[in-house]
């Protein structure tokens, strides 16, 4: 595989982030932009597509896909040919819910978008990446508590499925980012006053005193794909939430 050289290893990298349309999908998208890539990115909402295309410019394409399509994220994928890195980002909004209080096929379809929906992105994406692919895990996996057993278990399984990419896939690397608590579009199903108190209560027990937005979580998206070196790593970025 060709070594990346050059001060701004991501000018002219053609990336694709799936579920680039909003949260820290868009602020990848932003960056990356920002860095001279050619992006293109997709979700299944047109209406956050066309805004985020608008708001970002300049080298960014967009694109509706029902990432729980089979037949359409083929299509998607055959019609964009060769890139060089792919960025997976989609999900839903965050639920809760203890074992004992779960409905089993809820349980089953929020796995659609945030894991059934990576694995069919690389299944069709894999002949045609040159360099890397970079998923998004939570640090859930590792530090999982009550009502999260969903949450937990996604994050767990994308960073499975990530180390195997790793070594199947190779020499194209694959590494996954595991964010903390994050200001973004995922929390919106919560009531508005109790998200307000909860992040206020979290922001005071971290280390940093503060909580990211999608931008602060994107540098490290735009790290993974600008080194070489690295594949088959989870890299967290939780304001030290880990060490609480």
């Amino acid at each position: 595989m060709m070594k990346t050289t050059g001060i701004n290893a991501l000018e002219n990298a053609k990336i694709v982030i799936v579920g680039g349309s909003s949260g820290i999908g868009f602020a990848v998208a932003k960056a990356a932009v920002a860095l001279g890539a050619e992006v293109i990115i997709a979700s299944g909402n047109i209406n956050r597509i066309n805004e985020a295309v608008a708001a970002i410019g300049d080298n960014i394409k967009g694109f509706a896909v029902n990432v729980t399509s089979e037949k359409e994220v083929q299509s998607f994928f055959e019609k964009i040919g060769s890139f060089d890195h792919l960025v997976y980002t989609a999900g839903e909004n965050i639920r809760f819910s203890t074992v004992a209080d779960a409905d089993l096929q809820d349980s089953k379809d929020y796995f659609n978008i945030r894991y059934w929906g990576a694995f069919l992105c690389t299944k069709y994406a894999s002949k045609n990446i040159r360099k890397s692919i970079t998923y998004t895990s939570g640090i859930a996996a590792n530090r999982p508590g009550v009502a999260w057993s969903l949450g937990a278990s996604i994050c767990g399984a994308m960073e499975a499925f990530m180390r195997n990419m790793s070594i199947e896939l190779a020499p194209v690397r694959a590494n996954a980012v595991s964010p903390g608590l994050v200001i973004s579009p995922l929390w919106d199903g919560m009531d508005k006053t109790h998200k307000e108190a909860f992040f206020d209560e979290y922001k005071q027990k971290l280390p940093v005193k503060m909580i990211a937005d999608g931008d602060d979580i994107a540098k490290t998206y735009i790290y993974l794909m600008e080194q070489d070196y690295s594949t088959g790593q989870v890299v967290v970025v939780d304001g030290g939430a880990s060490l609480i």
